[in-house]
């Protein structure tokens, strides 16, 4: 008798950003490089995304030059649960600089919380990052 061989299918990984495809296909083409963000907020949801991934060296990548920190810190009992995006200004191909107010919401050593942001973008080299933010409420 032989015996029967299960065939186990993994399900794509969800991409943290919450767009429907999964990351490898969605944030996961920005991270490894394979594609630029094309307008501020696809930028902002790899960003929310490589965050969630701990991912310092594409967060050093897209943060605009003149206002990139040394390094990342990430605090090991956060953890990322969700973003929203609310609104978004400007941002398109004739724009250089445009906004993307969101809300992130992540746990604190299990506590619920988030994060309300105004953020602003601009192109550099042709390519969109992040500038810096105003924290709403």
């Amino acid at each position: 008798m032989g015996t029967m061989s299960r065939r186990t299918t993994t399900r794509p990984e969800p991409c943290p950003c919450g767009h429907p495809q999964p990351y490898e296909k969605c944030c996961g083409r920005l991270h490894r490089g394979e594609a630029a963000a094309t307008a501020p907020e696809e930028l902002m949801r790899s960003r929310y995304s490589a965050f969630a991934r701990r991912d310092e060296a594409y967060l050093l990548r897209t943060w605009h030059p003149r206002t990139r920190p040394p390094r990342v810190e990430f605090d090991p009992a956060m953890r990322w649960t969700g973003l929203t995006i609310e609104e978004t200004t400007d941002g398109t191909a004739f724009h250089t600089t445009g906004t993307v107010t969101f809300r992130a919401r992540y746990t604190d050593s299990g506590r619920p919380d988030s994060l309300h942001e105004r953020s602003r973008f601009e192109r550099a080299d042709g390519a969109w990052v992040y500038v810096d933010g105003d924290f709403i409420d």
